[in-house]
Order: C-alpha cells, then sequence, then structure tokens
C-alpha cells in the first residue's frame, strides 16, 4: 500500500470529491453534494477524509460522533480501485479518529439494493442490526 496519503478534506478538492461520489454513485436527486459538503465543513472537519494514491483522490469517508455514537456516511472509492484494500484503509481510519473521541460505537446506513456493500462491511466486523431507520427532510435542497 505504497503511495497511499488519508488526509483531512481541503477546498480544492471540491470538484474531484463531487465527481468521486457521482462515479460511486453515492449522489441522490434530493441531496446536493456540494450542500453536503459545505455543512460538513462546519461541524468536524476533521473527520472529512480523503485517501489518494499517489496524488490522486480516489476515495472519501465523512464521519461524525454526538456523544453517544459514531457515523460513517460517503464512504467511496474509485470503482476502479475496489477490491483493493482502501475502503478498509479509510474505515480504519475513522474508526481509530472515532475512538480518539471516546466513541463507543458506529452506526451507519447502506442502501438495501447495494449488496456488495452490506458484504465489504460484513468483512470488516460490522453487522446488521436489528432497527429500522427514520428520516425527516428538514431543509430541501432545491
Amino acid at each position: 500500500m505504497s503511495n497511499i496519503t488519508i488526509r483531512p478534506y481541503s477546498e480544492g478538492d471540491l470538484n474531484s470529491i463531487v465527481s468521486l461520489w457521482e462515479i460511486c454513485e453515492l449522489s441522490r436527486p434530493w441531496n446536493d453534494p456540494i450542500k453536503d459538503i459545505e455543512r460538513k465543513l462546519t461541524v468536524q472537519r476533521e473527520l472529512f477524509l480523503i485517501l489518494e494514491k499517489n496524488g490522486e483522490i480516489l476515495g472519501s469517508v465523512m464521519g461524525g460522533y454526538d456523544g453517544h455514537r459514531g457515523s460513517v456516511n460517503y464512504l467511496g472509492i474509485h470503482p476502479d480501485h475496489k477490491n483493493e484494500g482502501l475502503g478498509k484503509l479509510l474505515m480504519n481510519r475513522i474508526e481509530e479518529e472515532l475512538i480518539k473521541m471516546g466513541c463507543p460505537k458506529i452506526n451507519l446506513m447502506v442502501r438495501n439494493s447495494n449488496l456488495d456493500v452490506h458484504e465489504f462491511y460484513r468483512v470488516i466486523g460490522y453487522e446488521e442490526q436489528e432497527v429500522v431507520v427514520f428520516g425527516k427532510r428538514l431543509i430541501p435542497d432545491e
């Protein structure tokens, strides 16, 4: 795993990250990725991590901690670099950062239809939980 860097997001990453999320099919019409990035930069920006290999952005993850549980969003690895262990590297790093903050557990959401990602999380030690996720949009991303 040489020439790999994991670092915090910087403002010059915006276009590359939005493009990565589109390629990884992480974006949805009701979520404006630029607004999501702007919002994240106001809260625990140090938990918005970028993975580069040879200077090229290949991955991202957005973490958070509310004092009770950690969360992970926008974990994405460029499809041309799947199965190289990069997703595991990013998750290990976000877990380390959350542990430093005293976070006892991570919760994350994966779409029901995204079976490959279900398997990824199982392989790295995550278990499906007996919960139903509810959501309510408070601010539309029109």
